[in-house]
């Protein structure tokens, strides 16, 4: 069956149209609820079953989890699963040379909010899949999508307690440029509060500099960052070991006031192998004595509980299949994705899709259309390779 570009385009025109912003920022935070129930009508229509799961007790967040087939007892390998995420991230339409929420195509690019990251994986699945629909499927096809990924990642967390039907291996459709991505960096984001107590600056005994604390803090991050990049080292990414960025920093409200209260926030980007719980009390041993030294209060707080970093296995199944398919040698990428969500519920998993990263989060998105075919005809060979 030839791809259809035109269905392709109007399937993603409205996905684009249903605005799904995912922000820390409660003002601009909205539900992926419209998305979900457009793919589930779409899919629905297809003749997979649909389960709808609310996402922490939220209705306005959702997973969905749709089926076509059931698991073959028999061998029991498992289904395939593609799966994405139904959020975006937040936008300034000013900045846009169109209506960021209209799809516009121009020069073979579909431009609007989410096209490449990743509402434009949704429909191309939907292309691939469509020549199966009758088939007699010795393993399930199963679609997920997920809430929040932009943000705390909690659509994948949900997951872990409420599972997709048995599956051995997992497709994450992360705008690639259809490269396979094997391994990822993880993240965590902390923020550290110092707490001291304000006074008049013409008399530092009256109070307790938090801004002198906050600087041995940031003295002992830097020595840890370094220790860290000492220690650990892969050879498969181009950023090769594990990041500390220190982010931004807020403190004290005027010169001549002993500074009360400094704040600090910094990203963590581990290798595989590194655990993010284990660095964290690494790092609370080292607050720990700043404060001891200053006698002074500091807390570090996790902004969000983080996402450990992915790495599959290049002997996988699945790894020599996509290679195979795609004609390029699986890699590594430093951004993270929902990959080790997927993982820790026993599947295979490489993470690929059409697009490129490059094109995310940024004015004037777009999905460049020459790479849909292509992404259709890899999915198609893994359907027919896993499912049939």
């Amino acid at each position: 069956m030839a791809f259809n570009e035109k269905l392709f385009s109007e399937q993603l025109a409205q996905l684009v149209a249903t605005p799904s912003v995912s922000c820390t920022n409660p003002k601009l935070d909205m539900g992926n609820r419209g998305v979900i129930d457009l793919l589930a009508n779409w899919l629905s229509d297809m003749g997979f079953a649909i389960d709808i799961q609310e996402v922490d007790g939220n209705p306005d967040k959702a997973n969905l989890i749709a089926t076509l087939g059931t698991a073959n007892p028999l061998h029991g390998k498992g289904g395939l699963v593609f799966s994405g995420h139904a959020d975006t991230v937040p936008y300034d339409d000013k900045r846009w040379s169109h209506d960021p929420f209209t799809l516009h195509i121009e020069n073979n690019r579909a431009y609007g909010l989410g096209a490449t990251d990743m509402k434009g994986f949704f429909p191309a699945v939907f292309a691939a899949v469509q020549p199966f629909l009758q088939s007699d499927l010795k393993e399930p096809i199963i679609i997920v999508a997920t809430a929040d990924e932009e943000t705390s990642m909690s659509g994948a967390r949900a997951l872990l307690n409420h599972p997709v039907p048995k599956a051995r291996y997992g497709i994450v459709g992360e705008p690639t440029g259809m490269q396979p991505i094997r391994m990822h960096k993880g993240i965590g984001m902390e923020a550290i509060k110092v707490r001291g107590q304000a006074g008049h600056s013409s008399n530092p005994a009256l109070g307790n500099n938090a801004l002198d604390a906050m600087h041995d803090v940031i003295t002992e991050l830097k020595q840890f960052r370094l220790g860290l990049q000492q220690r650990y080292r892969n050879a498969g990414f181009v950023i090769d070991v594990p990041t500390l960025n220190l982010g931004c920093i807020h403190g004290g409200d005027n010169p001549n006031r002993i500074c009360g209260h400094c704040e600090l926030e910094f990203d963590l980007r581990t290798l595989p192998g590194m655990g993010l719980d284990d660095l964290r009390q690494e790092i609370d041993i080292l607050l720990a004595n700043v404060a001891d030294k200053y006698h002074i209060h500091i807390e570090r707080d996790s902004l969000f509980a983080g996402t450990e970093a992915f790495n599959q296995p290049i002997d996988s199944p699945l790894i020599e299949a996509v290679e195979r398919l795609t004609k390029m040698n699986a890699d590594s990428v430093a951004f993270a994705t929902e990959a080790p969500f997927l993982q820790k519920m026993g599947m295979d998993v490489v993470v690929m899709g059409p697009g490129s990263i490059d094109q995310a989060h940024q004015p004037d998105e777009y999905i460049d259309l020459a790479q849909v075919p292509v992404a259709v005809n890899v999915l198609q060979g893994l359907i027919k390779q896993f499912c049939l």
